[in-house]
């Protein structure tokens, strides 16, 4: 097909009066002269009217148009998906993208990185294919204050099953942090209420504050990209064949991390000469979260609601069977939380827990059978 979909020149095929060499110069072969060219020009816009109709048809995206396109015209004359993309596009055949969620974040992080444990990074390195084809997830967990590379582990997938025996293993091995530093994805947060896991719960109930960076900045956990550059650099170019043979490159890339290479901001010493493990040993049980007296303990159920009288309140199911305290402020207004974790505030008059926005996390408060029992205007006021 004539590419002459790139902006300016469609419309002006589609007019009548491109010009060869602007023609040309979009992808098509070079034209000697006018009947060429307005041949040329009357092709594109031939097959630019069949692309709208196909779209127009069989309602679908650019490249299964395109893939409907190929079977009726020569494969010469098939655009690339963004062309196709480009000519829906101007058409106003493509609909607006829904605008994403906005979640309720705590804000930028401000925790002080100058004291060893005090703050361990984690986060999942682009995932990359070993020499027999298996994809590789390397899990990296450090302490912020002093670099001390605590463990780079390859999985086979970046899940909370995969990722809970490692932070076990470090956990028993080093002691426990004071928080842990992560981005927004899986298996860290999630989009129930206080953005926490099932992984992030454990943490709080180990002592351990999780700390999420924001949305979209990296920077905030800069320390850690800039790690994951070098481990890129000196173990997966080129991988390894399998991914026994990939950990050992990552063991080896630890080692020497730790205890060989000299890092500039820290005045040119090794990280294993500066870190010592926590004073706060992994324990043997996991004991029952503590609240102040004046609060209202609430145990969350196996299907993820409390009863707040006689009305039923989602709460969240990474949750289930863990209590969660109720501060009250106002009439008929509680702050909720887990452990030092703000979760939402609940309004009894609609018996929803909500965000800094106003919003519920999940369905709209009722009780289990599918009743709500809201207020007459069905409206909570933000948390200003």
């Amino acid at each position: 097909m004539a590419r002459e979909v790139t902006h300016g020149c469609a419309t002006a095929v589609c007019a009548g009066c491109a010009p060869a060499r602007l023609v040309a110069r979009r992808g098509l072969s070079p034209l000697s002269g006018e009947p060429q060219d307005r041949l040329q020009m009357a092709r594109a816009l031939r097959e630019m009217q069949q692309i709208l109709a196909l779209q127009r048809r069989f309602r679908w995206g650019a490249r299964k148009v395109r893939w409907l396109l190929a079977k009726r015209v020569p494969n010469e004359l098939v655009p690339t998906v963004a062309t196709v993309h480009r000519i829906l596009e101007r058409h106003g055949r493509t609909g607006r993208r829904r605008p994403s969620r906005r979640r309720f974040h705590a804000g930028r992080p401000d925790t002080p990185l100058d004291q060893p444990n005090a703050i361990w990074s984690a986060d999942f390195k682009g995932q990359f294919r070993t020499g027999n084809g298996i994809y590789c997830y390397p899990l990296t967990i450090q302490d912020a204050a002093t670099r001390f590379l605590l463990g780079c582990r390859g999985l086979l997938e970046p899940t909370i099953d995969a990722s809970w025996p490692v932070f076990q293993r470090l956990f028993r091995r080093y002691g426990l942090p004071e928080r842990i530093r992560t981005d927004n994805g899986a298996p860290f947060a999630s989009c129930a209420l206080g953005r926490l896991s099932t992984l992030s719960v454990w943490w709080i109930r180990l002592g351990i504050h999780p700390e999420l960076i924001e949305p979209a900045h990296p920077e905030q956990n800069g320390r850690h990209e800039r790690m994951h550059k070098t481990l890129k650099a000196e173990t997966a170019r080129p991988p390894r064949r399998t991914l026994a043979a990939q950990q050992r490159r990552f063991d080896w890339f630890r080692d020497r991390y730790n205890t060989e290479r000299p890092h500039e901001a820290l005045g040119q010493r090794l990280p294993a000469s500066l870190y010592q493990a926590s004073s706060r040993p992994y324990p043997p049980r996991l004991l029952p979260i503590g609240y102040p007296g004046h609060y209202e303990v609430r145990r969350v159920s196996r299907n993820g609601g409390i009863r707040w009288g006689s009305r039923w309140v989602n709460v969240s199911h990474v949750l289930a069977e863990l209590d969660v305290g109720f501060e009250e402020i106002d009439d008929g207004l509680w702050e909720v939380y887990f452990g030092p974790v703000w979760l939402g505030r609940l309004h009894e008059t609609t018996c929803r827990i909500v965000d800094h926005l106003g919003r519920a996390a999940r369905r709209e408060g009722g009780n289990h059978k599918g009743k709500c029992y809201q207020s007459a205007d069905n409206k909570v006021s933000p948390i200003i």
